[in-house]
């Protein structure tokens, strides 16, 4: 799919494998995960704009590139989202942060909204929602539809580990969103979890399990 990016530099690769370690420690993943989302951060946001701006080194005054005041937002789905947020804001402090929270109804399966607070300007901004885990795509879904309907319409996904179910479900409902992971496991099992996959996401970054 032409708005789907799966990242196969060695240490996106190495990192998240140590990240899908049953012993790897709380403190060890929420570390990994933010990691992962900073080296990911450099591909994902390649297309943003340069201007020509005059500074002076101590040597003499020059011409050089930065970024052409793009603003950007991040907004992490609630709570596993949140692990990831760090890893962008490190690169681009200067970034506002929104939030959705989702849940999933363990009966249904399905993404089930309580909570969406966007920057006021939302749509001004390049969007760039988080999440650890795609797996059915509903909650992307969701948080990205919620987005639109505030205005906002320059949105890219980034997430560590997805689904072939889940990609599809995403790019389907949302064509125009580019979609940015880390790695692309088997499939779904009967209970709607990624596999291989690395567990709860949220579980093991705030180790609530």
């Amino acid at each position: 799919m032409e708005n789907v990016t799966i990242f196969n530099h060695p240490l996106i690769q190495h990192k998240t494998t140590i990240l899908r370690k049953k012993e790897t420690t709380n403190k060890e993943f929420r570390e990994l995960v933010e990691e992962i989302t900073m080296l990911m951060c450099f591909e994902s946001l390649r297309d943003l704009p340069l201007e020509d701006v005059e500074i002076e080194t101590p040597i003499k005054k020059t011409t050089q590139k930065m970024i052409a005041g793009k603003k950007l937002a991040v907004v992490p789905i609630l709570r596993a989202g949140l692990g990831m947020v760090n890893g962008l804001l490190r690169l681009v402090p200067s970034a506002k942060v929104g939030h959705i929270g989702m849940y999933r109804d363990e009966e249904t399966m399905l993404p089930q909204p309580y909570y969406c607070k966007l920057p006021a300007d939302i749509e001004k901004r390049l969007i760039v929602v988080v999440d650890p885990m795609l797996a059915t795509g509903g909650s992307a879904i969701d948080a990205i539809s919620q987005i639109k309907a505030s205005g906002g319409t320059q949105i890219k996904f980034l997430c560590l580990i997805a689904a072939p179910e889940g990609i599809k479900a995403l790019s389907e409902a949302h064509p125009d969103v580019q979609i940015f992971c880390a790695n692309v496991d088997e499939c779904l099992n009967e209970n709607c979890y990624i596999v291989p996959g690395l567990g709860d996401a949220g579980d093991r970054i705030f180790g609530t399990k």
